[in-house]
């Protein structure tokens, strides 16, 4: 009977010795790469996750991240303002201070009247700058001793306002001729009442009705209106129109052309239209004195 306990220590001393080695060896396995036991069961724990095998299935390739949907907001744009462009102001236009031949208005028709006034001849006032209106201004200008070009500026305003006026020696009635300033005045009383533009010889040689050589000049003297054409008088050089003559060939008469310096053989050109109004107001009637200087 005191055997029995004796049996029962060395049976457990035993079993404990077989558990220990059983438990080293499965350490040693591990160590060495061996692949441990299998799970006794499907509720035994995870395996480590080291030791888990790599699936070997493909991977699905991770789409592309989708493109980010803009914001509600919107983002100021570099591109130019469409906003209206200003549209810069025209400069204004600086008034006229000078009036010419086709100019025409309110003006041009005071131009006319204050010419008349002073007895620059240019038919009746109409508020047109046309030839007659320039031939006067013309007459102005020579009166004034100002540049002859028919364009009414500062000088010839100033000629104006001062009531310029061209000086006769012609005394009691009759027409003065001044070469130098190419005028022919109509003298009343011993002033002029009427004051025209003229162009007489240019002082250039020209043949003449005779077939000879000659100088274009107008002879200065004192002479009287002898003969008289109411209407053309044809010449070998030129025409005359409605012509008053004054000595031997010499004649004051009409022209479609009077510029503003010596431009004729000798006669003292006037405008048609004036020659018109010197014959219809009788101002050169035969026996009219006419002096040339």
């Amino acid at each position: 009977m005191s055997s029995s306990p004796t049996r029962v220590t060395v049976l457990a001393a035993v079993t404990l010795a077989v558990a220990t080695a059983l438990s080293g060896c499965a350490q040693v396995e591990q160590w060495t790469g061996a692949a441990p036991a299998a799970p006794s069961s499907p509720t035994a724990a995870s395996p480590d996750p080291e030791l888990t095998p790599v699936p070997t299935t493909p991977s699905v390739p991770t789409p592309a991240p989708a493109p980010t949907t803009p914001s509600a907001t919107p983002t100021p744009s570099s591109s130019p303002s469409t906003s209206p462009t200003l549209t810069p102001s025209p400069t204004p236009t600086k008034p006229r201070t000078t009036m010419r031949y086709g100019d025409s208005g309110k003006d041009v028709l005071a131009l006319q009247r204050r010419l008349t006034d002073l007895g620059y001849w240019l038919g009746e006032p109409d508020g047109s700058f046309g030839s007659l209106t320039q031939q006067a201004v013309f007459a102005l200008q020579k009166a004034a001793g100002i540049s002859r070009d028919g364009v009414v500026g500062p000088r010839s305003k100033k000629a104006l306002a001062d009531g310029v006026r061209p000086r006769n020696q012609l005394s009691g009635n009759g027409v003065e001729i001044d070469l130098d300033r190419q005028l022919l005045m109509v003298v009343r009383g011993g002033s002029p009442a009427i004051i025209l533009n003229t162009s007489t010889g240019s002082g250039e040689e020209y043949t003449s009705s005779a077939g000879r050589p000659a100088i274009a000049t107008t002879p200065r003297g004192s002479f009287t209106v002898f003969r008289q054409v109411d209407g053309q008088d044809d010449s070998k050089l030129g025409v005359l129109w409605r012509p008053k003559y004054f000595h031997r060939g010499w004649a004051v008469h009409g022209s479609p052309s009077i510029p503003p310096y010596p431009a004729s053989h000798g006669c003292a050109r006037v405008s048609n239209s004036a020659m018109d109004m010197l014959w219809s107001g009788g101002w050169l009637p035969i026996g009219t004195r006419v002096l040339v200087r």
